[in-house]
């Protein structure tokens, strides 16, 4: 079965409900938190006289039911690069035009030789930020710091724990086993990731669904350690007093690029190109790295608007960080057994 009508199948059980079409000179963004914040979207609205409406995605399982039903309410999107290609597939996205996007030479060539942004030649995502899924802890919970998965399993920490409501947790849970293949998991791989979350599940706390909702988590200290988007939801944190340290266990981490892709047939193509183009300049790349702590896609854009200290942090000046992560790939017509083995985890 395609991957195609493998999730036509899937997303024709879903009953969703569309929003109007927005006005000429809106356009409407499904993205991740932080990607369309006030404090550098407004500046932008004021100059491009294009109003932004932006809708978040907590997991992106979220975009294809959402797109499914949408029927043109979203201009533009931002999966990650497991998910990219699946849009293109999905023919739920446009080639972008290239020679409109200022600044798409200066993006790091290790994005734009990914295969699941681009098609015959064409090309359909815009990088624009990366990083990796880190795990944290809160310093005040623990003596000896924690340095593998498997803390996330110990029962002494039990109701303490949370971990992303996402697919990804069949990746962590396969890596605690010591399948490192977690992109081309067998069969008996994936029931033994599924077996080893279900054990988990009475240790945790809450799966998280967004970073507002892990950071109260942490605030309340009803959570003490999980996984996290590296950069974010500790930044979050330490603006509210709260001592948090990320980490890379020893089992490794997750690494992912997310890129803005123009839905097709979108009417607001000249609102669509000047927000791109602001995304991938200064105003962009560093009010997105300020608020999300992620680092960011076009290289010459970080040098000129952060501090040789926030270069060096997120990773600018070292692209090649991103070979010791696990990348996201898209996991083709394994997609539904990932699913399907993480939302089992969750109806027990």
């Amino acid at each position: 079965m395609t991957i195609k009508k493998t999730m036509l199948g899937t997303l024709g059980l879903l009953s969703l409900t569309a929003s109007p079409v927005l006005a000429e000179g809106t356009i409407n963004v499904l993205t991740w938190e932080g990607y369309a914040d006030p404090s550098f979207i407004s500046k932008f609205e004021e100059t491009s006289g294009c109003q932004v409406n932006a809708t978040y995605v907590g997991s992106n399982d979220d975009f294809a039911p959402k797109l499914m039903a949408g029927g043109g309410v979203y201009d533009l999107i931002t999966p990650s690069i497991d998910t990219t290609k699946l849009m293109i597939d999905l023919d739920f996205v446009e080639p972008l035009d290239t020679t409109k996007i200022e600044g798409w030479n200066d993006i790091y060539p290790k994005f734009l030789a990914l295969d699941g942004i681009q098609k015959d030649g064409a090309y359909y995502g815009m990088p624009y930020v990366w990083g990796a899924i880190a795990f944290m802890y809160r310093d005040d919970a623990f003596e000896t710091p924690p340095t593998s998965i498997a803390d996330l399993w110990r029962e002494d920490l039990k109701g303490k724990i949370s971990l992303w409501d996402d697919k990804s947790a069949i990746y962590v849970a396969a890596r605690k086993n010591g399948d490192m293949n977690i992109y081309s998991l067998t069969d008996e791989q994936i029931a033994a990731a599924q077996k080893s979350l279900v054990e988990q599940k009475p240790l945790i706390r809450k799966y998280w669904a967004t970073a507002g909702e892990l950071v109260d988590l942490y605030k309340a200290g009803e959570v003490v350690i999980s996984n996290t988007w590296a950069g974010y939801q500790s930044s979050l944190l330490a603006d509210e007093g709260i001592k948090v340290t990320e980490f890379i266990p020893t089992e490794g981490a997750e690494g992912w690029m997310d890129s803005w892709m123009i839905v097709k047939g979108s009417p607001n193509q000249e609102c669509a190109y000047k927000f791109l183009n602001m995304q991938l300049s200064e105003q962009g790349q560093c009010g997105v790295a300020n608020v999300n702590g992620y680092s960011v896609a076009n290289a010459a854009a970080a040098k000129s608007c952060m501090s040789p200290e926030q270069f060096k942090t997120l990773h600018q000046d070292d692209p090649d960080y991103l070979d010791s992560l696990l990348i996201w790939q898209p996991l083709g017509d394994r997609f539904e057994a990932y699913t399907n083995a993480w939302n089992a985890v969750k109806a027990q």
